[in-house]
């Protein structure tokens, strides 16, 4: 079951459309200000943000703007009241997937809602940059900073946590990452994958023993928080 954030402070749209997007088989979270939604999409694993322009505490636009900044490729669907055509635009160039000025109607949006997750779906997620507060990662130049200073992640390192970037919010299992990281026929051992894990803590954690990123998942692996 899809996993839909809505990130609206009209408490009769937002609850309005959270009743009929659970009617529609989704999962969906409510939050009714910028920064409650942008602590839920940080932290929580969605498949779908339903995002409004104009909130209180922090508005749509950097909300959007600081997602995308930290590597998050959550699709995005932008609620605006504006009809201006730089405001679609300007939501677009920030990383929205698409748009829906208000008031729409609930088959136009759940109809949009389909479409964006169709095209995701079909498009393999491939983490690029992550930002985590501190620690910047960029996964194409295999580069890394701390408090903008050189960081020096191995490859493997570099490999391992772009997968857990990829699967950001799912449990992953150390059978998994063996097969999917290292490849069965470079024969590690499980107690491999603790080693890295625990080696990247110390370098990405701002407290390793109490680690906000990279957790455990008690006898079955781990899963990365953003």
């Amino acid at each position: 079951m899809p996993r839909i954030l809505i990130i609206e402070d009209d408490p009769a749209i937002g609850k309005g459309l959270r009743i009929a997007l659970q009617e529609a088989a989704y999962k969906v979270d409510l939050a009714e200000d910028g920064l409650s939604g942008f602590d839920r999409a940080q932290n929580g694993s969605y498949d779908l943000i339903i995002l409004d322009l104009m909130l209180p505490g922090k508005d749509g636009r950097d909300i959007c703007r600081e997602l995308r900044q930290a590597g998050d490729q959550t699709p995005i669907i932008m609620l605006t009241s504006k009809k201006e055509e730089i405001d679609k635009v300007l939501g677009l160039e920030l990383g929205a997937d698409d748009y829906i000025t208000k008031p729409f109607g609930l088959h136009e949006l759940l109809a949009r809602i389909k479409a964006v997750l169709r095209r995701v779906q079909a498009q393999p997620a491939q983490a690029r940059m992550l930002r985590l507060g501190n620690v910047e990662i960029d996964f194409d130049r295999m580069i890394a900073r701390k408090n903008g200073r050189p960081l020096k992640l191995t490859a493997r390192e570099f490999e391992l946590l772009k997968y857990f970037a990829e699967h950001t919010g799912e449990v992953v299992s150390r059978d998994q990452l063996l097969d999917e990281v290292w490849g069965y026929d470079s024969f590690p051992t499980t107690r491999t994958i603790d080693t890295f894990v625990l080696n990247l803590r110390k370098k990405i954690e701002a407290d390793p023993s109490r680690p906000r990123h990279l957790l455990t998942v008690h006898k079955l692996g781990y899963r990365f928080v953003r």
